[in-house]
């Protein structure tokens, strides 16, 4: 593989295979799940953000007709105090099961505290109003600042702080303390003629994706369980229940359904056990769905943030040293993405001396979820904005001067791995040539920004199996569900190795039960980890086809090759088959042949963009207008370019609504003011320019067709490349997430007062 290699499948454009299911209404999302005897559930949530509870009492709901059965987290299991591997990373069982149904105390706004089944979800929405709680209030916070201070209300009593891998003595809402390090950062700075250091504020905000979320769960008489539901991974679910209810996986089937949007948000489980324990209580198949209200108030958002940056540079324009503090709310339990954050805040820049420290602080907000890169975007506001700030301190080209300090091959990143081949520097170029940044802006309150954005995407294990059909098409099965045409993408890397047509491989999504394990689609890692098991299927099929190839022949495999689809006897080069044609004569000749792998790939490489953004500022309203928008990548190879490039688009969409306009917004009870898209305000159509993606194409050396993830890096630079065309439009730097129009009118009266 080079980068001028060529394809006959890969970087051509075929139409998705789910898309006429999906254009003419015919596929089927969770909440379509019907089954005989089906039950509605519904849940109860707490009206605090902080408090005990003292007794619940559910008598009077389980006595109103048609109500079936309810739960409290005293139907789970004993979670003890146990840490396991179930998805994205280790997780605390206690910490997940309290999550689904709260044990001893409610930690945020919309914590789910009891569910019912009833014969209609009226009647189970009545019986909920039926449930008493006693709850004795307690005080709360919500700001990660102001929860790590002494003194602060204490979500949990036994959190103790993981200090740099060891135990603090006292309780405390810091949950981990992370610290990289790279050369002396001390000496770094006294070697810089320019130093800047600033402190930035992000908000908490939500996935923004449509389908809310939703499980199905049927108990069976046997004791075994089978769950339809909206999730970025059906292993990951069946792990997780199978952890909190303690049940053997074996036991559990997981089925998922099309997904409509997750963006990180549904990896981790908060309807699925619930269902299944009222299907168990019930003796009825049970769907829980949840409202709008539900997923904003009750499901994982990414964290709001507090982070502090400090760089220096050289006359020259030459990075010395960089450093950072990275303070994470992790929601209601620990695990936010700080540690990837502190991994990405500096990694598009070659710097010798860095310091960053990183703390996942809980606070009185539902549980964070990853985000579409997360932890990156908040991490790259801060960093590219000193940056934009040190270029124009030094008066250099915000591209030439990441040119001189972008990230290349051999370039360690402060938390230790080394660059393999990576694009950055590629994209500044092709930023830097791209008629955008030429074309003069002019009028007043007009700027243009730039940013650059870094994600490490991910590997973990994939499976698939592809099986060859008499009239020579291939059925293909894998785990990962498909969230923007990972579908075809996969196919088409099989397609590729047979050297068939895409539209000649049948994709589907498999249970748990019809396919090997694969972890989640998530980490940018779809096309590139399950692409990778169906390039190993397409092989192991290929050495089959050559074995049954030979055997016609009445020869050895090592006489026959294999290229482009078709089979050719060496020495006997009249004697060839298609693919097509030998597909034909499997039945004759052996039966069926099916090929299967399963993959845990290293190799993964990293992701970088750099964006540039031209705006226009109402100074008397605050308004921002974006006038042109052009998101560089490099997409490694670009397996079906119109979905990379859409990738680049949503992702970039997502950015500028975290850049500009949205936030959750709380009251001084820790209460959700905004838990609908009424309020909670994503950007639509009528708010945005055309989106132009660039692709530039530096295969990934660890792939066998150079592909790199490309879903997650979009969505880093947006908002600092507008907080720096804002600044050039009305000479104000905002350094607080949204920059709403409120925000941009008050630093601009600060400015002028």
């Amino acid at each position: 593989m080079s980068e001028t290699t060529t394809y006959k499948v890969i970087g051509t454009r075929p139409i998705r295979h789910d898309g006429l299911d999906k254009v003419t209404g015919r596929a089927i999302y969770g909440a379509d799940v019907q089954l005989p005897g089906l039950v509605h559930g519904r849940i109860l949530r707490s009206p605090y953000a902080h408090a005990r509870i003292r007794g619940i009492d559910v008598s009077r709901a389980l006595a109103l007709p048609g109500v079936l059965a309810v739960a409290t987290s005293d139907d789970f299991p004993d979670p003890g105090d146990r840490i396991a591997e179930l998805g994205e990373g280790a997780i605390n069982v206690k910490h997940l099961s309290s999550n689904c149904l709260a044990r001893g105390k409610v930690l945020y706004h919309g914590h789910a505290v009891a569910a019912v089944a009833a014969t209609s979800p009226h009647i189970a929405e009545e019986a909920l109003k039926l449930i008493r709680v006693e709850y004795e209030p307690l005080p709360g916070v919500v700001d990660v600042l102001a929860a790590m201070q002494p003194g602060a209300p204490l979500l949990h009593d036994d959190l103790r702080t993981d200090e740099l891998g060891k135990k603090a003595d006292q309780p405390s809402n810091v949950a981990k303390h992370i610290q990289f390090k790279l050369g002396d950062p001390e000496a770094g700075f006294r070697q810089a003629a320019v130093v800047i250091e600033r402190e930035f504020r992000t908000a908490t905000v939500h996935q923004g994706y449509i389908e809310p979320h939703n499980a199905t769960a049927q108990w069976n008489a046997d004791g075994s369980v089978t769950i339809w539901c909206s999730t970025q991974g059906a292993f990951t679910v069946r792990a997780q229940v199978g952890e909190l209810l303690r049940l053997p996986v074996s036991r559990i089937k997981v089925v998922p359904m099309e997904i409509g949007g997750g963006f990180g948000g549904k990896i981790r489980v908060y309807l699925e056990p619930v269902a299944v324990v009222l299907s168990r209580k019930a003796g009825r198949p049970v769907k829980i769905v949840m409202s709008r209200a539900d997923v904003f108030q009750g499901t994982g958002p990414t964290p709001g943030s507090y982070i502090r940056v400090k760089m220096g540079a050289d006359a020259t324009g030459r990075l010395t040293a960089a450093q950072a503090y990275l303070a994470y709310e992790a929601g209601a339990f620990p695990g936010s993405p700080v540690g990837p954050g502190a991994m990405c805040i500096f990694a598009c820049y070659d710097i010798p001396n860095v310091l960053i420290d990183g703390y996942d602080v809980v606070v009185n907000k539902p549980a964070t979820s990853a985000y579409r890169a997360p932890g990156a975007t908040n991490a790259a506001f801060a960093a590219e904005t000193v940056v934009d700030e040190i270029c124009e301190r030094l008066g250099i080209d915000p591209l030439d001067f990441r040119l001189k300090n972008g990230a290349k091959e051999g370039t360690r990143r402060a938390d230790g791995p080394v660059c393999p081949r990576i694009g950055m520097i590629e994209t500044v170029e092709a930023a830097k040539r791209h008629p955008h940044y030429h074309t003069p802006l002019t009028g007043p309150n007009r700027g243009r920004g730039v940013a650059s954005g870094f994600w490490f995407n991910c590997g973990l294990k994939s499976s698939a199996t592809a099986s060859i059909n008499a009239d020579g098409t291939v059925n293909l099965v894998e785990g990962s569900t498909d969230i923007g045409g990972t579908r075809t993408s996969v196919a088409m890397q099989l397609a590729e190795a047979l050297g068939i047509r895409a539209e000649d491989v049948r994709p589907v999504v498999g249970d748990t039960e019809s396919v090997g394990y694969t972890d989640v689609t998530g980490g940018s890692r779809v096309t590139f980890a399950t692409g990778w098991a169906a390039y190993e299927a397409a092989q192991d099929l290929k050495r089959q086809l050559i074995d049954r190839a030979a055997r016609i022949w009445q020869t050895t495999p090592d006489d026959v090759s294999y290229t482009d689809g078709v089979l050719q006897r060496r020495s006997r080069p009249e004697q060839r088959f298609t693919f097509k044609e030998l597909a034909a004569k499997l039945h004759e000749t052996g039966g069926t042949i099916v090929g299967r792998a399963s993959v845990d790939p290293a190799g993964c490489g990293g992701a970088y963009a750099t964006h540039i953004v031209d705006v226009e500022v109402d100074p008397e309203t605050g308004k921002v207008t974006i006038l042109r928008y052009t998101a560089v990548q490099d997409v490694g190879r670009a397996i079906h370019p119109s979905y990379v490039e859409g990738q680049i688009q949503g992702g970039t969409v997502q950015g500028i609504g975290w850049g500009l306009t949205e936030e959750y917004l709380y009251n001084d009870k820790g209460e959700m003011l905004n838990a609908s898209f009424l309020d909670y305000r994503l950007p639509t159509s009528l708010d945005l320019p055309m989106i132009e993606p660039v692709m530039v194409e530096v295969p990934n050396p660890g792939h066998p067709y150079g592909v790199r993830g490309v879903g997650e890096v979009p969505i880093v630079p947006p908002p600092a490349a507008l907080a720096n065309a804002i600044y050039r439009a009305v000479g104000v730097r905002l350094r607080q997430l949204p920059m709403t129009p409120g925000r941009i009118v008050a630093a601009l009266a600060a400015k002028s007062g």
